[in-house]
This record gives structure tokens, sequence and C-alpha cells, in this order.
């Protein structure tokens, strides 16, 4: 029973002398931990006494974020007649050797072409026309009344190219009907895009020479 009582005595008096270090070992009691770290090198400090940001606080910052700058020029003009779209082209492609531009024509909605009698000299003309041509089988027509450039003609159709207009008049000249042309309807022309790629620095000086060339509105940003 004594020699009981003494290992246990003995095995507390042990105890204490590890846990107080007498037996050696680190003389920071924390330094331990850093051999029980788990990914330690993943760890980092975003601040001191602050409160990491919400992922919608993260997001708001993305989407108040400026765009990047595109890094080349690219502008475009639309809507111009041939001939200031040639001259725009030519003169932009003279001026900046580092400037890529491409001219593309763009057809107009709509019909474009008119299959028509040219205009009579009067009502009464053109009644008497329109009763020609019906005898010849032709019964898609109607005579303009409004005042104007093309009062008392006989519209025989409108079409979108100049090649399905000229097909119909051959259907017409086949029918005997001879007095039928084929017109371009007035503000049905072709129009054209101009767009200007190179440089970004260029941007400025390309957009005052062109307003130079052509009275259009400002080119706007292609893709």
């Amino acid at each position: 029973m004594r020699a009981l009582v003494f290992l246990l005595v003995l095995g507390n008096l042990l105890f204490l002398a590890f846990a107080g270090g007498y037996f050696g070992g680190p003389d920071n009691p924390d330094a331990g931990r850093v051999g029980q770290q788990l990914a330690a090198e993943s760890v980092r400090i975003v601040g001191y006494g602050q409160t990491p940001p919400t992922t919608a606080e993260v997001e708001k910052q993305a989407a108040e974020a400026p765009p990047p700058e595109p890094e080349e020029l690219c502008l475009l003009w639309e809507h111009l007649p041939a001939d200031a779209a040639d001259r725009l082209a030519s003169t932009l492609a003279e001026k900046f050797a580092g400037i890529r531009v491409e001219r593309s024509a763009v057809p107009v909605e709509g019909a474009g072409w008119w299959v028509m009698v040219p205009p009579l000299a009067n009502k009464a003309e053109a009644d008497k026309k329109v009763g020609e041509l019906k005898e010849l089988g032709v019964s898609d027509l109607f005579v303009v009344h409004d005042a104007g450039p093309n009062q008392f003609a006989i519209s025989l159709g409108v079409f979108s190219s100049e090649k399905g207009g000229q097909e119909h008049l051959s259907r017409l000249k086949a029918k005997g009907v001879k007095s039928a042309k084929l017109f371009r309807r007035p503000g049905k022309e072709m129009q054209f895009t101009v767009e200007a790629r190179g440089p970004l620095a260029k941007r400025a000086e390309v957009e005052e020479l062109a307003a130079e060339v052509v009275e259009k509105p400002p080119a706007r940003a292609c893709q």
C-alpha cells in the first residue's frame, strides 16, 4: 500500500516538472503551434480590425469598375451617299498610312425600283392608257394622282432590286406594253458605310479630318 501511494506521488511530481519545463523545451510555449498549422502559406491578412467585404460588395465594386480602354481605333461612318463614301475612304487612306479603311455598300430597305408608264398630259390621257393596258392583260396598276413630277404616271410595280424590275419590265414588253420603263425611285439610292481601324492615338486626327470631308454626324465606335 505504501508503495502505491509513493508511485502516485512520484507520478504527480514528474507531471508538474514536465509541465513547468524542467525537462527542457522551447522558451515560447506557442512555438510548437507553428508545426501544427495546415496550409499556413494560404493565409493572408486583409487588414487589422477590418471586416472582410461581402460577396455583394465585391460584385458591386467589379460592376462599377470602368471598362478597359480599347487597344485599337475603330470608327464607323454610316448612311453615306456614294460620292461622300468614296471621298472619305480615299482621304483617310491617303493621309494616314497606318489606318485601314473599308468601304461597304448597304442596300436601303424598301422598294427602290419602279416600273411605270411615264407621266401623261392629263387625267383623261392617263385613263385612256389604263384602258389600253387592261386590254393587253395588265390589271395590276394604278394612276398617280398626287401633285408632283409623277402626276398622271401609271405605276406597274415597285421592286427592291433592279433585277426584279427588269424581269417584270420584260414580261410587260412581251404582252405588248411598249411605253413602260424602269426608274429608280427617288430617295431610294444605295447608301454606304466607311470603317477605319488603326492606332488608337490617331483617333482625334481621324475624326477631325473626317468632319472636314463629309457633312455627317461624328462617327461611332464600331465593334
